[in-house]
C-alpha cells in the first residue's frame, strides 16, 4: 500500500465513514441482481403503464404463464411489484414510484451513451 500523508489519510478515513455499510451495499447490490434479468425487466416496464394479471403480461411477452408467475415471484420477495386480488384475478403493479424512477434513471443513462 502506498505511503499517504496525513492529511490524505484523513481524507480518506472521512470518505469510508460516509459509504453505506456493507451489509446496505450487499444488499443493493442482490437488488441490481434482480434489474438484471430482461424478462423481468420488460414485465417491470409494463407494470410502469398500468397493473396487469398473469395472463396479460403473458399474452404481452410471449411467454408462458408459468414463466411469469417465477419471475413475478421474484420482483414481489424484492419488494418491486404488489399484487392486487380483484375478484378472481391478480392484478401486479410497480411497489411504489421508487421502482419507476430507477428504472427511468436506467433508461436515461443507456441512451446516453
Amino acid at each position: 500500500m502506498p505511503e499517504l500523508d496525513e492529511n490524505r489519510a484523513k481524507a480518506l478515513q472521512t470518505i469510508l465513514k460516509t459509504i453505506p455499510q456493507e451489509e446496505l451495499l450487499y444488499d443493493l447490490a442482490e437488488l441490481f441482481k434482480i434489474f438484471g434479468d430482461s424478462s423481468r425487466i420488460r414485465i417491470l416496464s409494463l407494470l410502469q403503464i398500468d397493473k396487469l394479471c398473469v395472463g396479460e403480461i403473458s399474452y404481452l411477452l410471449n411467454l408462458s404463464p408459468s414463466a411469469v408467475s417465477h419471475q413475478l415471484r421474484i420482483l414481489r420477495q424484492a419488494r418491486l411489484v404488489r399484487y392486487q386480488k380483484i375478484g378472481k384475478e391478480v392484478f401486479y403493479s410497480l411497489d411504489d414510484d421508487h421502482i419507476e424512477k430507477i428504472f427511468n434513471q436506467g433508461l436515461e443513462h443507456i441512451q446516453e451513451m
